[in-house]
């Protein structure tokens, strides 16, 4: 375990030698720890990483590390379900001066899961990353959240703006918008308790796969993923058992409550920020509004409300690909990010 001040042990990727090299031990990462093939880490100081692991009053949380700790310190997010292998492609592209940590959020990848009883609420991620920035002895700090990490992100910037220098959300405007209609939103709560309380009765032992049927089952549920990028999330998303692949996530993040906000609260908070913004929205993602079948005219509003408020401090940028175009084709986005983690920070903190 890794405590603030400590130096925590560096593991080499290589080339798999196989692609299923998943952790033998639940918590635990397999000693053939690997990106994929295609990647040159051993090139570059950013092909090195360190398993690091916070502890927290349930167990801990996990994260993996680049770059020197006293480099600028980056903060990645990654999305529901998902682990911190999303930026395993993206931060070896990333400027060597920052110190980039993606961390698990509790009940995924190598994080300990929560309580008994306990369900996960939105906000419940958003202290994972107070705790995270705590252990780190971070003040102030970027940023960087994917989908649902990305509304992590910005929670956390209307609650704590005066740790955040910048803000990079992809494929995410920094909100969960909320159901437009009353009983829709009473019934999206009701499910929450309902689903949770199914789950518990049930007592489901987590279902065993093949290696093949772990990684058709993740693609199936998410047509954005290319095969390698499945299997990058896979190596951190599931254990190793005598009768097959497990994976890791809680089945009950399913059932999270969702913190989730109206266009004109969002417009609100948007002022609570102090820090610059880039939102980096995928051509064939989930956020472009003619894309959309419902609620295009919330997501035209937020953008918009980011645009007239941020001004010159937001960029919002349309890039070709998917939901997960930073894992699939990182080198669409890595050059967009690094000009704007390099960039000097001249906005005035209010």
């Amino acid at each position: 375990m890794v405590t603030p001040g400590s130096q925590p042990m560096v593991v080499r990727i290589r080339p798999a030698e196989e692609l299923w090299a998943i952790n033998k031990i639940p918590g635990t990462y397999s000693e053939h720890v690997a990106l994929s093939r295609d990647i040159p880490c051993e090139r570059s100081i950013l092909g090195m990483f360190s398993e690091v692991k916070f502890p927290v009053p349930w167990g801990h949380l996990a994260a993996k590390a680049w770059g020197s700790s006293g480099g600028h310190p980056v903060l990645c997010l990654h999305g529901w379900l998902d682990n911190a292998n999303t930026f395993d492609k993206l931060i070896p592209l990333l400027p060597r001066g920052c110190y980039y940590v993606a961390m698990d959020f509790s009940g995924h990848g190598l994080s300990s899961h929560r309580p008994a009883g306990c369900p996960y609420h939105f906000l419940d991620y958003v202290s994972d990353v107070r705790r995270v920035a705590a252990a780190l002895q971070w003040r102030r700090f970027t940023l960087m959240g994917h989908s649902m990490g990305g509304a992590v992100a910005g929670m956390f910037c209307f609650l704590y703006p005066e740790m955040v220098d910048k803000l990079i959300l992809l494929e995410n405007l920094g909100f969960l918008l909320a159901p437009e209609d009353t009983e829709a939103w009473l019934e999206s709560k009701r499910l929450v308790i309902d689903r949770l309380l199914s789950l518990e009765a049930k007592q489901q032992t987590p279902r065993a796969r093949s290696p093949e049927a772990a990684l058709q089952r993740l693609l199936e549920a998410n047509r954005h993923l290319t095969a390698e990028g499945g299997a990058i999330l896979l190596q951190r998303g599931a254990t190793e058992t005598p009768t097959g692949l497990v994976y890791n996530r809680d089945m009950r993040v399913r059932t999270q409550s969702r913190e989730s906000f109206t266009v004109e609260q969002c417009v609100k908070l948007l002022q609570k920020i102090q820090d610059r913004v880039l939102i980096i929205v995928a051509q064939d993602g989930l956020l472009v509004p003619y894309k959309l079948d419902t609620r295009n005219h919330l997501v035209k509003d937020v953008r918009e409300a980011f645009e007239s408020t941020l001004k010159e401090h937001n960029q919002l940028i349309e890039v070709p690909g998917s939901h997960f175009v930073h894992l699939n084709k990182p080198e669409v986005v890595s050059g967009i990010i690094s000009n704007f983690l390099t960039a000097q920070n001249t906005r005035a903190r209010l």
